[in-house]
């Protein structure tokens, strides 16, 4: 099987793809017209910034892994109509995200940077330890011990800001009606559980946004929230750019109401406003990162193309089944009524004896793995193809 790599992926992914007898093609810096005709043999495309949009689907194509966590740069609903599993990488940067997300605490508190940017514009003299002393207190900060930290998205990165934020001594208050059972496991006991975020803005010192970007989230940080927020508030946006209306939260930041802005997504809007810091979307920009990304995404790319599991996938259900029988029949087909038996009934008619099965569903898709005893034949493979409703069939032995 042949997997290709544009752009800047970790050449890790690569070593491990060859290490399991997979064709692995690396290659970075190509136009997309290049790269359709580079991928046209691929079983599934590894990215991490390279945009496909443009990408001409090939029949071939089974799965894109995008080794991060966003899928912006991927047409993930043109992918499911085509039967092409997207899988993405959470929570294998978080920690890379996290960290930049503390700095940013102690940066928008201490005015670090404005500071070390005055002495480097000072002139190099016997009179410069002076002039630090004389002019040093323009650069007082507070500390952000017993200040209340608001975190709105307790996902990966989330979770993580929330529990380092009580070890370094401040109040945490965290909202996410979506919390995952494992996440809330994992939250330190000091947070506060807010189920109205109007209290978190309210009393939130800081606040650090962890969402994601989607329908009800884009503009997420508008006038309305901004009404709500605590004079002063110093906010954090390592989510999405298009988390904040930019226009109503410049004119908080003119208005006082907002006394800083740190975002990972620079935005033409932003650029020369005072008390905004633009960081060039450095989240996730360390090698620890990019290589638990790639190798995260590898070994998922890799279980699914040899033995038909899905696991963190952005647009199919997770669906994972240990191998039982002699081969195995992955099927994705709408999720429309009797599917299940017309599946088994093509399969009793070419006398193909059903070990184990399992069939998961999300929104309008559904993923079937099915093991069997018996001999899998061409005809047998069409007869699924043919019902209606089916999408794609894969044989694995």
């Amino acid at each position: 099987m042949k997997i290709t790599i544009p752009g800047k992926v970790s050449e890790t992914a690569a070593k491990i793809f060859k290490e399991n007898g997979f064709d692995a093609e690396q290659k970075a810096g190509v136009e997309i017209d290049e790269f359709n005709k580079m991928s046209k043999d691929s079983d599934a495309i590894v990215v991490r910034s390279y945009k496909l949009h443009e990408l001409k689907f090939e029949d071939n194509l089974k799965a894109i892994g995008r080794a991060g966590a966003g899928v912006n740069n991927i047409p993930v609903d043109k992918c499911t109509e085509k039967g092409v599993v997207v899988f993405n990488a959470p929570g294998a940067n978080a920690n890379a995200v996290k960290e930049l997300v503390l700095c940013s605490l102690l940066l928008s508190s201490r005015k670090i940077v404005e500071g070390i940017n005055w002495t480097n514009s000072q002139e190099a003299d016997e009179k410069l330890n002076k002039l630090v002393e004389k002019n040093k207190s323009q650069f007082k900060g507070n500390e952000i011990r017993g200040k209340t930290l608001g975190v709105i998205g307790l996902g990966a990165v989330g979770m993580l800001v929330a529990n380092d934020a009580v070890a370094l001594g401040m109040k945490v208050i965290g909202h996410d009606p979506y919390i995952s059972v494992d996440n809330a496991w994992k939250l330190s006991v000091g947070i506060k559980k807010a189920d109205d975020m109007n209290k978190l803005l309210e009393k939130s010192d800081y606040i650090s946004l962890h969402v994601p970007l989607v329908d009800r989230t884009n503009g997420f940080v508008d006038k309305k929230f901004l009404s709500k927020v605590k004079q002063g508030v110093r906010i954090m946006n390592y989510s999405r750019g298009e988390i904040i209306n930019a226009e109503d939260i410049v004119e908080a930041l003119k208005k006082g109401v907002v006394s800083r802005l740190f975002t990972d997504f620079p935005d033409e809007k932003f650029h020369g406003v005072e008390n905004i810091t633009l960081i060039p979307h450095l989240g996730a920009s360390t090698k620890e990162a990019e290589e638990n990304c790639a190798v995260m995404i590898a070994d998922q790319l890799i279980d699914f193309l040899k033995n038909g599991n899905i696991s963190n996938s952005v647009n199919f259900p997770n669906c994972v089944l240990e191998k039982n029988g002699s081969a195995r029949i992955t099927i994705i087909n709408k999720n429309i009524p009797a599917m299940i038996e017309k599946i088994t009934a093509a399969l009793g008619a070419e006398k193909l004896n059903i070990e184990e099965m399992i069939n998961k569903s999300r929104g309008d898709i559904a993923y079937n793995i099915v093991d069997v005893n018996g001999d899998v034949t061409e005809k047998a493979l069409e007869k699924i193809k043919q019902i209606e409703g089916v999408l794609r069939v894969r044989k694995l032995v």
